[in-house]
């Protein structure tokens, strides 16, 4: 990976706005943003699966036991090496297991967890409605924070998700509690020194 190339981990709970953020830093910072999620979704379609959270989960740790445990952020680092000189450098969002953060960091990056309350990201979800993601975002506040728990705690397996130790790896915390995009690239911007 280039020395000048500059790397971000995006990690917290569903619905928190890692994808806003990591579009922010696409649209205004010229980052290639990549959603480990998304590379998920497409094999699981490919597969004829729907793209449901228990289905990803079993996805992703399949993945780190037969190509490592960074595998989702090596994917992204090899799309970002394809684009050759196009972008300033690497967004990853969704990162779900310690030893992706560590790899953000093993390529001097910042992990970054992005938060909210639960209950305004339970109905940023409800309203979005979003595309792709059927079935997943349909689930009452208890099953959203029900699914929520198990993301978080290490099930003793190093292959499965333990958000908890992502977010102990982290370097930044943005709050994203707010609707108001404006506020958001600003917290965005100040957590990353990006205020040029």
């Amino acid at each position: 990976m280039p020395q000048e190339m500059t790397i971000i981990g995006l990690s917290g709970p569903n619905g928190s706005g890692k994808d806003a953020v990591g579009l922010l830093l696409a649209a205004k910072h010229q980052f290639l943003f990549i959603s480990v999620s998304d590379l998920l979704r497409e094999e699981l379609r490919r597969l004829g699966l729907s793209a449901e959270r228990q289905h990803m989960r079993a996805l992703s740790t399949e993945w780190r036991r037969e190509f490592g445990l960074s595998v989702l952020v090596d994917r992204a680092i090899k799309s970002f090496e394809a684009t050759g000189n196009t972008y300033k450098g690497l967004v990853v969002a969704s990162l779900r297991n310690p030893y992706e953060a560590d790899r953000i960091h093993e390529f001097g990056g910042t992990v970054v967890w992005v938060d909210a309350d639960p209950r305004v990201r339970f109905e940023r979800l409800q309203a979005a409605k979003r595309q792709g993601r059927e079935g997943d975002d349909d689930k009452t506040f208890e099953q959203f924070i029900a699914e929520e728990q198990v993301e978080m705690q290490s099930s003793g397996d190093e292959a499965t998700l333990n958000m908890a130790a992502v977010k102990e790896k982290s370097d930044k915390i943005i709050l994203n509690d707010t609707a108001n995009m404006e506020v958001l690239e600003q917290n965005v911007e100040q957590a990353l020194g990006l205020n040029e």
